[in-house]
C-alpha cells in the first residue's frame, strides 16, 4: 500500500509499505478521508514526533476491508470513523472512565502508524459505524468535533451563557457550533484573521472581533456591558490568547484551555492575579473521551451531524491526494496559507 512516512523533520516520503497484519481484535480500514490536524504540524515541521519512521494521521474515516478472527461488532463493508486513542482499559484512570488520562496509552497516528496511508489497522472498539447520510469527509471530522464538545461537557456548559471563543481555527469553529447547539445566549469569536472571522459569522457567531485591532477591548466591553464573558474557550494554544482569556473572563466565569501551547507562558503578576480577584475557574481539556468508550462526544457528533445541526463542509480549505501531501505542508509554511482543514482523499472522492 501507499503511505506517507515521516522520516525526520520536514521529511515525508510517499512510498510502498506492507498492508498491516491484523491481531484477532483488530480491523483493517481502507481510508476514504483523513485530515491534517494542528497537532501534526510540530511533528512534521518541528521535532515533536515520538519516533521515526512513523505514519501520522488520526482524523479518519473509511470502509472496513477485513476483520480479525475475534471481531464480532463490525463487518467488512461497514463505513466507520476511527477513534485514535488506545487506552489500556486496566489502570485506575481507565476504570473510572478517564481514558485520556491513561498513562499506558498508545495513539494511532502519533505512537503507532496512522491514517496517512491507504489502509490502517485499528482495534474493533476504535471504530464507530455510520451510514450513508454522513459522508466520509464529514466522518473524518468526528474526532476534532468530539474534542470541542468534550471541553464543553467538562466545564458542565449550560445554556444561556454568553461564550467567548478565542481562536477561529477548526477547533474554535467547532466549539462555536457546539456552544450554539447547547444553548449559548450569544457567542463571540476572536481571531486576528478576517477570513476566519467571516467563517465564524457564516457558522453562527453573534459577534466577531479582530483581536489585533486597537478597538478590541472597547468592542468586547460594549457587548458584555463591561462585565466580561461567563464562559471563555481558548482554542488557539497561543500564549497571547491564554493571557487574554484572563482579561475577558467575567467574575465567577469558567475558562477552559482547549488549545495546546508549544511554548512557555509567562503572566505578569497583576494579570495572573485576575484569577483570584474574579474567582473564575480555570481548567484544561484533553482529547475527547468519556465512558463508555469512546464516549457521548462521539455519539452526539454523529447525531447532530445527521440532523444538519453541525457544518463540517465549510471548514474544509483544500483537498489533496496522498501523493501530494508535501504540497499540503508547503501551504503551512506560508503565513496565512491555510484557512481551514486540509483533507487527504483518494482519487475517487477528491473534488478539484
Amino acid at each position: 500500500m501507499k503511505a506517507a512516512v515521516l522520516y525526520a523533520q520536514n521529511d515525508i516520503r510517499v512510498e510502498e509499505m506492507a498492508v498491516p497484519a491484523l491481531e484477532p481484535h483488530e480491523i483493517l480500514v481502507k481510508i476514504k478521508a483523513t485530515g491534517i490536524c494542528g497537532s501534526d504540524l510540530p511533528r512534521v515541521l518541528g521535532d515533536a514526533a515520538h519516533h521515526y519512521p512513523i505514519v501520522l494521521g488520526h482524523e479518519f474515516a473509511g470502509i472496513v476491508e477485513r476483520i480479525g478472527s475475534g471481531v464480532s461488532r463490525v463487518k467488512a463493508g461497514d463505513r466507520v470513523a476511527g477513534v485514535p486513542l488506545k487506552p489500556c482499559f486496566k489502570c485506575g484512570d481507565c476504570l473510572s472512565g478517564g481514558y485520556a488520562q491513561c498513562r499506558h496509552y498508545s495513539f494511532i497516528g502519533s505512537r503507532v502508524n496512522g491514517s496517512w496511508a491507504e489502509y490502517v489497522a485499528i482495534p474493533e472498539i476504535n471504530a464507530i459505524r455510520f451510514d450513508d447520510a454522513v459522508s466520509f469527509e464529514e466522518a473524518a471530522f468526528v474526532e476534532p468535533s468530539a474534542v470541542a464538545l468534550h471541553a464543553l461537557q467538562h466545564i458542565r456548559f449550560q445554556g444561556g451563557w454568553h461564550t467567548a471563543v478565542l481562536g477561529g481555527g477548526n477547533i474554535g469553529l467547532l466549539a462555536l457550533q457546539w456552544a450554539k447547539i447547547l444553548g449559548a445566549r450569544e457567542v463571540t469569536v476572536f481571531d486576528i484573521d478576517d477570513d476566519r472571522l467571516e467563517s465564524a459569522r457564516r457558522l453562527g457567531a453573534d459577534h466577531t472581533i479582530n483581536a489585533a485591532h486597537p478597538d478590541m477591548e472597547e468592542r468586547w466591553k460594549r457587548i458584555t456591558d463591561g462585565k466580561g464573558f461567563p464562559v471563555v474557550l481558548e482554542t488557539a494554544g497561543s500564549e497571547v490568547t491564554m493571557r487574554q482569556s484572563f482579561e475577558l473572563a467575567a467574575n465567577k466565569a469558567k475558562v477552559c484551555f482547549i488549545g495546546t501551547s508549544a511554548k512557555d507562558i509567562t503572566f505578569a503578576h497583576k494579570q495572573f492575579e485576575l484569577m483570584n480577584r474574579k474567582e473564575f475557574t480555570l481548567t484544561g481539556s484533553w482529547m475527547s473521551y468519556s465512558a463508555p468508550f469512546p464516549g457521548r462526544e462521539w455519539e452526539l457528533t454523529l447525531h447532530f451531524l445527521k440532523q444538519g445541526r453541525l457544518n463540517f463542509k465549510d471548514l474544509i480549505d483544500r483537498r489533496f491526494p496522498l501523493e501530494e501531501i508535501n504540497a499540503a505542508f508547503d501551504l503551512y509554511r506560508m503565513p496565512g496559507g491555510v484557512k481551514g482543514k486540509l483533507m487527504l482523499l483518494p482519487d475517487d472522492l477528491r473534488i478539484r
